[in-house]
């Protein structure tokens, strides 16, 4: 399965009349956050696949827009403390960054160690049903110490790193991490798991697991 993942910028060959050539074949999308909903929604209406998000710290609670506002964008599927399938493939997500200010889609280490430890009844779940744990994880912050910064809005989640130890999807997807250094590091191999910063966009190819 060809995936097109996105996170915290609005790009051109996206946001386009051209995104159907641009971007032939794809078969499902995945945002990790800090992009407009008129965005995913436009993504949504143009391609016709599946479109899976979370909300990054910028996230707005309400878009306004000219003709409508949005709390959310249109035919996506919010990923946030949920499992859902993609075809095949096992999905599950949290949205925000570490708590750096007041505001919504912002968490400490400890939240986000609830949420997390509240996912594993599901995750063994899918162990017993499907043979494994999960296949995709999306966040926006990256994990701890694998593609983030040490300013405390960039710091990533312990409680991420862990569940990609413990669980080892076959990738997991975040955004949160802005870079325009050709030579930094936007795939890292941990342990079973490919951890991609989708910073603009990645297309990833995506195997699927046999037939359950």
């Amino acid at each position: 399965m060809k995936i097109l993942v996105v996170s915290d910028k609005v790009e051109e060959q996206i946001y386009s009349s051209q995104i159907k050539q641009n971007f032939a074949g794809i078969e499902a999308v995945i945002g990790c956050g800090d992009l407009p909903y008129y965005y995913l929604e436009f993504i949504v209406d143009t391609l016709s696949v599946p479109v899976y998000y979370v909300r990054g710290n910028h996230a707005k609670k309400v878009e306004f827009g000219e003709t409508v506002n949005r709390t959310s964008p249109g035919g996506a599927v919010d990923l946030h403390r949920k499992m859902e399938r993609c075809g095949n493939l096992l999905l599950l997500g949290f949205e925000g960054s570490l708590r750096y200010r007041p505001g919504p889609f912002q968490y400490t280490q400890l939240e986000m160690w609830l949420m997390a430890l509240g996912q594993v009844p599901r995750l063994v779940w899918n162990r017993i049903r499907f043979g494994r744990f999960l296949d995709i994880l999306v966040t926006h912050a990256p994990p701890w110490l694998i593609h983030d910064r040490r300013d405390l809005p960039h710091q990533g989640f312990k409680a991420i790193r862990w569940m990609v130890e413990v669980f080892q999807p076959r990738f997991h997807f975040h955004g949160h991490i802005h870079s325009y250094d050709s030579s930094e590091k936007f795939i890292t191999r941990h342990k079973g798991t490919q951890i991609v910063n989708a910073f603009g966009h990645k297309v990833v190819d995506v195997d699927l697991q046999g037939e359950d």
